[in-house]
């Protein structure tokens, strides 16, 4: 089970996707040579070894960046597990560094500096279905 974090280049104005223009198709994010590079300067730690499946660890938790082999490449999902907030300054590096928005799928809403509480709320869900983590 994962928290699904999507992302994307969306305009300035969107907070969450009920804010997205219907027929709103966004740009790509680029060619994927230089997504992978980007996503090596912002996590030098993440392994692109397979272009299309990069993986991220950290002490509690990991993150699988689904990049795709399409190119130009349209958005990254990525796929997060574990706990502790930390991840979240990941994720914001990784949408910093391409100039993108990282949209929560659990809550249809941008992640922001104010706090992770879609990461908490999943996290607490999942602890409910399958049992806390050891």
């Amino acid at each position: 089970m994962s928290w699904d974090v999507l992302l994307l280049h969306l305009p300035d104005d969107i907070v969450s996707v009920r804010d997205i223009p219907d027929g709103y198709t966004p740009p790509p994010l680029g060619q994927q040579q230089d997504i992978l590079a980007a996503v090596a300067r912002a996590t030098p730690e993440a392994d692109l070894s397979d272009p299309a499946w990069g993986e991220l660890s950290g002490a509690t938790w990991s993150i699988e960046l689904n990049i795709g082999s399409r190119d130009p490449v349209d958005s990254i999902m990525l796929h997060i597990r574990g706990s502790g907030d930390d991840v979240l300054t990941s994720v914001a590096r990784l949408a910093e560094a391409l100039d993108c928005k990282a949209l929560d799928c659990s809550t249809g809403d941008l992640l922001t500096a104010q706090g992770p509480a879609g990461w908490h709320a999943f996290q607490n869900y999942r602890d409910r279905v399958t049992g806390p983590l050891r």
